[in-house]
């Protein structure tokens, strides 16, 4: 069965998130705490929103993770109701872990029209016992003021371009493919920063790569033995 990279290479502590460093340190501070309030990350897509609700549902309750953390995306066409009926059921128990509250992250939370948050806000102050929110969106402004009041709000700055390119090598590496920064500049330019979307342009290049053994000393200071290589040419021919 073929992995997909994006969730085999997916950090799954905080202090693994690249390029974010500052928000990294204090959502740390509140799960060394065991406890957070609402929290609120901004930012576009593919810098690392998702993975910090994952990685600190990873960090507060272990094994017993996917138990605590509830995904829904407030895009979904169905609507607020079928999230309240959701979150109803979700949060009828705590949580299975020494953490008094279970995790509920909505992506795309900026997509909810003004009713919806409207009803998503009292959804927040109804399970607050039991649950914390995590909202995703690309722009906090399009969210009404009494949930931003709600929330601790931490705003994702777009990844650094040689962050991006180093972590492409170092996946590559991982995968026995060399990986050029060229090539890896190629991938970045045509994902326009998201990494999540240049991780899959990666693994698309990789089908086309030729065979030709070789070795790496990755950025990150590892050395890899590659059997495949991956050169602009070929990034070219995918993106």
């Amino acid at each position: 069965m073929i992995e997909i990279w994006t969730e085999k290479y997916r950090p799954k502590r905080l202090d693994e998130i690249k390029g974010q460093d500052d928000i990294m340190s204090r959502l740390q501070a509140f799960v060394a705490n065991k406890n957070m309030p609402h929290l609120m990350f901004s930012g576009p897509a593919g810098v690392g929103k998702t993975t910090a609700a994952l990685a600190i549902a990873h960090q507060l309750y272990g094994d017993t993770w996917r138990d605590n953390i509830l995904e829904l995306n407030a895009s979904d066409a169905r609507g607020i109701d079928v999230i309240r009926g959701a979150v109803k059921d979700f949060a009828r128990t705590r949580a299975v872990e020494d953490v008094p509250f279970k995790i509920i992250y909505l992506d795309e939370s900026d997509a909810l029209t003004k009713e919806a948050q409207d009803a998503l806000r009292r959804i927040m102050e109804d399970y607050v016992q039991t649950t914390r929110f995590i909202l995703s969106c690309n722009y906090s402004s399009k969210i009404i003021p009494p949930i931003q009041s709600r929330c601790a709000i931490f705003r994702f700055k777009p990844l650094p371009k040689d962050t991006v390119i180093e972590m492409l090598i170092e996946i590559a590496a991982k995968e026995k493919y060399l990986l050029s920064w060229k090539a890896a500049e190629l991938i970045y330019e045509a994902s326009e920063g998201d990494m999540r979307k240049a991780e899959n342009l990666l693994q698309a290049c990789a089908s086309v790569a030729k065979k030709e053994k070789g070795s790496i000393d990755t950025p990150f200071g590892k050395k890899y033995e590659t059997e495949f290589s991956i050169d602009p040419s070929q990034v070219s021919a995918i993106v």
